[in-house]
């Protein structure tokens, strides 16, 4: 990617987002103005490209919109936005540990249940046989 301009196009096939969502993105300031060609294409560059990837990563955990633009506009802070981030981020990751173990006492159940299923079938199939046999 290094050097190289993409098109939207190309852009959402490398990132997984659609030509609508990064024109949506766009439009409502989570990235900043994309250049345009002389006829009027966009031409994402290699930082468009990063910060396009940092969103689709993002959106991906859940992210809301909202928190996903108070980040792209404490990125515009440069250097003095970076505690801010920091902090935001933190809070983020906060919450996906907290879905993450969530998730994990759900498999726990899941898991006990498929077994407990799983047991009664076989027993069920052993009494049928047991009874097949003894007639």
């Amino acid at each position: 990617m290094i050097g190289k301009e993409l098109t939207i196009q190309q852009a959402a096939e490398l990132t997984g987002l659609s030509v609508h969502t990064l024109r949506y993105y766009e439009r409502i300031g989570l990235m900043d103005p994309i250049p345009r060609a002389p006829n009027g294409h966009r031409i994402y560059h290699e930082h468009d490209f990063e910060w396009i990837v940092l969103l689709a990563k993002l959106k991906t955990t859940g992210m809301p919109i909202a928190l996903m633009q108070q980040f792209a506009d404490m990125m515009r802070l440069g250097d003095d936005g970076i505690p801010q981030r920091r902090k935001l981020l933190e809070e983020h990751q906060r919450k996906l540990i907290e879905q993450v173990q969530t998730l994990h006492q759900t498999l726990d159940i899941l898991r006990d249940k498929i077994n407990y299923y799983r047991s009664w079938e076989n027993e069920t199939r052993r009494e049928e046989t047991s009874l097949e046999s003894a007639r």
